[in-house]
């Protein structure tokens, strides 16, 4: 075994995967090139291009180097005395699992299984004899999370706190005497079981990947829901009693006033959950039965900057591409809160960024930090707002502006001032597609000339929910349901029924049959047609129609063209699209 890892350890991987046929030279050529790039493994570079996938490449490494491969999703329980065998902080820093213990052989689950250092450690630190297995190092940190994480669930915690007779009922108290009683709130909030609570609200959200955690005090209740892949789920809630003290234990996280409980407040959290640092943006708002909590997630490591990633359809893709690309003008991404507006605008920024372009940014808050461009907060209780900050941003010499959101007519009318003076604006809008944008426009106040001479493409976009790849399965649905959702006959070439998919729900994606999301793009370039049809005061309808005839993709189409691509469901395309007007 010794010997077979000497020969890996001295032969690229490259060079061995395509000895045995399993790679070509040209993917090894195009995989160095993406590594180069990304400044990533080459492992992950020929998984991310499709070449290979990680269980083939583990097996194949296992294979050379003399170890068994393992997929820990398969393995089954581990005990808890082969999981104290090992500290947390060793398992995390150096990403393996103890999985078995036989004796005085402990068996590691590693991603490298090469690693000789850990090993070494490891040998000395138990006293045992290391046997080292391969897996996958996603499976390894899911192991790591599920074994390692907060101790104890919340009914565990609730159980410890509950007193003898209580039967976890409260009585109300009256506003006066929850005043009194605010010294003794900020010392429940520091107190260990209500720290451990808030821990599990924390960190149960993130492992689920939920974008927001929503805590809802109601008069006999107080509920906790995680918003996943955008949609609300309800998870196990403490007891209304502890109220109060999560609302202060919160609300002294994020640096709020506790004592304040009759305005809305806004903080913000920086908290390592699960080895990484997270930003949580925490919004509080009193109602009748006591504070709602609303927490935003920000993982910078969910940010996705790859366009082709995104959900663009290939010629979409081509028409923002040659938009980005421009010297100025306005660029426009509409849509709800929560549809990935900023991811959108966040990729195209990426995609620009060179050392010869100096990019700003004003934004409300900064939710992801780009390296390489100049990112403000506005402050709009010192006076800093987008307008006087865009206004600052045209003397600093900039080639690209991003503004968070273009609210009213003195920014709007700033941002095209920028563009007119050879700038290129990025920003957002609240409409429901691409052509209302110019009716929300003109609303604002902004003259229709003004609007034609600057806007070069509006997209609008929805986030749809993709099938859960474990649960997938096909059936068959009539292509005459199909085209009444508006599906081509075209697409369907004479058939009478196809295949779409749907989930089942399983434990991967807890039930739902969804794991993930996929963008749908509406994108409009303007042309001659629909500048002339702005000047001419035409209505939205119209200017969508002529969007339409000349090659804009509307959000309905492009979400059947997800569904019929065995991403989403239909259901997916009825709850995130309307019908297109004809």
């Amino acid at each position: 075994m010794a010997k077979q890892k000497d020969v890996v350890a001295r032969k690229k991987l490259g060079d061995l995967l395509t000895e045995v046929g399993i790679i070509s030279k040209e993917q090894l050529k195009k995989a160095l090139q993406e590594q180069k790039e990304n400044g990533i493994k080459l492992g992950e570079a020929l998984i991310a291009l499709g070449y290979i996938t990680e269980d083939v490449l583990l097996a194949f490494l296992g294979k050379q180097c003399g170890v068994p491969y393992v997929s820990l999703s398969e393995y089954g329980e581990i005990s808890p005395d082969v999981i104290r065998s090992v500290p947390e902080n060793v398992v995390r820093h150096q990403t393996l699992i103890p999985i078995s213990k036989e004796g005085s052989i402990l068996t590691i689950a590693m991603n490298d299984p090469l690693n000789v250092f850990a090993t070494d450690d490891l040998r000395l630190m138990t006293g045992c004899e290391i046997n080292p297995v391969i897996a996958s190092e996603t499976e390894i940190k899911n192991a790591i999370e599920k074994y390692y994480s907060v101790k104890g669930s919340m009914d565990d915690i609730i159980k410890e706190m509950s007193e003898p007779g209580d039967d976890g009922n409260l009585e109300v108290l009256k506003e006066e005497e929850e005043e009194e009683d605010l010294a003794m709130l900020a010392a429940a909030g520091e107190e260990a079981p209500i720290i451990r609570i808030c821990n599990l609200i924390i960190s149960g959200a993130v492992k689920a990947k939920a974008s927001d955690i929503h805590i809802e005090p109601y008069e006999k209740k107080l509920r906790v829901r995680y918003r996943i892949d955008g949609v609300l789920h309800e998870v196990n809630s403490p007891p209304k009693k502890l109220q109060n003290a999560i609302a202060s234990r919160f609300k002294i996280m994020s640096g709020l006033n506790i004592a304040e409980r009759r305005i809305p407040q806004d903080g913000r959290i920086k908290i390592k959950v699960i080895g990484r640092e997270i930003d949580f943006r925490v919004s509080v708002c009193p109602t009748s039965f006591g504070e709602k909590i609303v927490m935003r997630i920000l993982d910078s490591s969910n940010l996705c900057l790859d366009l082709n990633k995104l959900g663009f359809e290939p010629d979409t893709l081509a028409v923002f591409n040659k938009c980005i690309a421009a010297p100025y003008g306005i660029i426009l991404v509409t849509g709800p809160t929560g549809s990935g507006k900023s991811t959108t605008l966040y990729s195209a920024l990426s995609t620009l960024n060179f050392p010869d372009k100096n990019i700003n940014t004003i934004e409300d808050p900064v939710e992801y930090v780009l390296p390489g461009i100049n990112q403000v907060q506005v402050r709009p209780d010192i006076g800093f707002t987008f307008a006087s900050g865009l206004r600052s941003f045209l003397r600093q010499d900039p080639d690209i502006i991003m503004v968070g959101e273009i609210r009213d007519i003195e920014t709007g009318e700033i941002a095209i001032n920028a563009a007119l003076t050879g700038h290129l604006v990025l920003s957002t809008l609240h409409t429901n597609d691409a052509p209302g944008s110019v009716t929300r426009m003109l609303n604002m106040g902004i003259e229709p000339f003004l609007i034609t001479s600057t806007v070069v493409m509006v997209i609008a976009q929805r986030l749809a929910r993709v099938i859960c790849k474990d649960c997938k399965e096909p059936y068959e649905i009539s292509t005459e349901y199909l085209e009444s959702l508006g599906a081509s006959k075209e697409l369907f070439k004479g058939k009478k029924k196809v295949n779409l998919y749907r989930g089942k729900g399983c434990d991967k994606c807890s039930n739902t049959g969804y794991k993930g999301r996929l963008a749908c793009y509406e994108v409009m370039e303007m042309n001659d047609r629909i500048r002339k049809l702005i000047l001419q005061g035409k209505s939205t309808i119209e200017i969508r129609k002529a969007a339409r005839e000349t090659g804009m993709v509307s959000l309905r189409e492009a979400a059947i063209r997800k569904m019929l691509s065995g991403a989403t469901t239909v259901e997916e395309v009825l709850r995130l699209t309307v019908e297109d007007e004809e």
